[in-house]
């Protein structure tokens, strides 16, 4: 059923109130670091999920647990290691044995949660982060041949450590590319750290109250897809993901010198949703192209691929996708 003006602006008002009431729950137990609440939040409501890139400490854990209270939802966290199983978080087959009769019995794993931390999923072997990537993708998981569906909303928020390398197996790029933001987590400053410590070694409990609940969320979430895309913000969104490819007309200078391969087609996907995201919470019912603009770095850092020489002189993903903002053209005559 169509909805009216007033009800359509009721609906994105609640919206942006049950959003800020959220980042506040969340502010109870997180100092600072609000560019990453705010893509977390952005990521679940978009029905995508996030990966998290930070050294020990930074409050990744804390974050996605404080999340998980102030939605309602049921949270399970995975602690990967070298050693780790697929079956160990999917679940498996085992045999129960009532009344002197054996039957077979699926008994299910962490995985069947609505929020799961995969905390440094690079630690884990290939097979398992396979695993959990099919999950993220099929919102499904399969074990001995039959299908077991996720409850939904289903929303996974993995940690990667940047620094250390030995013993941990890097997520190859076509499972990156499953993930809708690559966030990185820095260091707090001074004023943060103050509050941190008053928070942390005086007793301080913070109470989370609940914000949203299962139905409102997938509420939301369908509601999001249902804002305006214009075609000239659409088609900036595009030639965003197009520049950053090296064989085509539109790549920038940076891009063709420094990247081998640029972001793929679910790119602009996660680029067209974040925007829809960020016009809602602008109290708008159309996406324009500062909505599009802010959502390029967290949404393509992990699916360009640099090439040597950029590795070479060090230049980042983040220093080509900036250049990108800053020479691409918002709109083509």
């Amino acid at each position: 059923m169509t909805q009216t003006a007033s009800q359509v602006e009721a609906t994105t008002d609640s919206f942006r109130n049950d959003y800020q009431r959220t980042r506040e729950e969340i502010a109870k137990a997180i100092v600072g670091h609000d560019e990453i609440v705010d893509g977390v939040l952005v990521c679940l409501f978009a029905g995508g999920h996030a990966l998290l890139e930070g050294v020990p400490g930074l409050g990744k854990t804390l974050l996605i647990r404080t999340l998980s209270e102030a939605l309602d939802l049921c949270f399970s966290r995975i602690q990967f290691t070298p050693d780790l199983m697929p079956a160990d978080i999917t679940g498996t087959t085992v045999v129960v044995e009532s009344d002197g009769r054996r039957s077979f019995e699926f008994r299910k794993g962490p995985l069947f949660a609505q929020m799961v931390l995969a905390d440094e999923i690079n630690r884990a072997t290939p097979k398992t982060q396979s695993a959990l990537l099919e999950a993220m993708q099929e919102k499904s998981v399969t074990v001995g041949g039959e299908t077991h569906q996720l409850q939904q909303p289903f929303f996974v928020m993995a940690t990667q450590n940047p620094i250390e390398q030995e013993g941990t197996y890097p997520l190859p790029e076509a499972q990156l590319d499953r993930f809708f933001f690559k966030l990185r987590v820095g260091y707090s400053d001074r004023d943060q750290l103050m509050e941190i410590i008053d928070r942390t070694t005086t007793g301080f409990q913070p109470k989370i109250e609940k914000v949203l609940d299962t139905e409102k969320i997938l509420q939301y979430q369908t509601m999001i897809r249902d804002v305006e895309l214009p075609k000239e913000v659409q088609d900036y969104a595009v030639r965003c993901v197009l520049a950053t490819h090296p064989e085509a007309e539109v790549s920038t200078p940076q891009a063709k010198s420094f990247l081998r391969f640029g972001a793929s087609p679910r790119a602009a996907q996660t680029l067209a949703l974040a925007g829809k995201v960020k016009a809602l919470l602008a109290g708008r019912q159309s996406v324009v192209v500062e909505d599009i603009k802010s959502a390029v770095l967290p949404a393509l850092r992990h699916r360009c691929i640099l090439n040597f020489e950029a590795e070479a002189e060090g230049v980042t993903t983040d220093d080509i996708l900036t250049n990108l903002l800053d020479t691409l053209p918002t709109t083509i005559s």
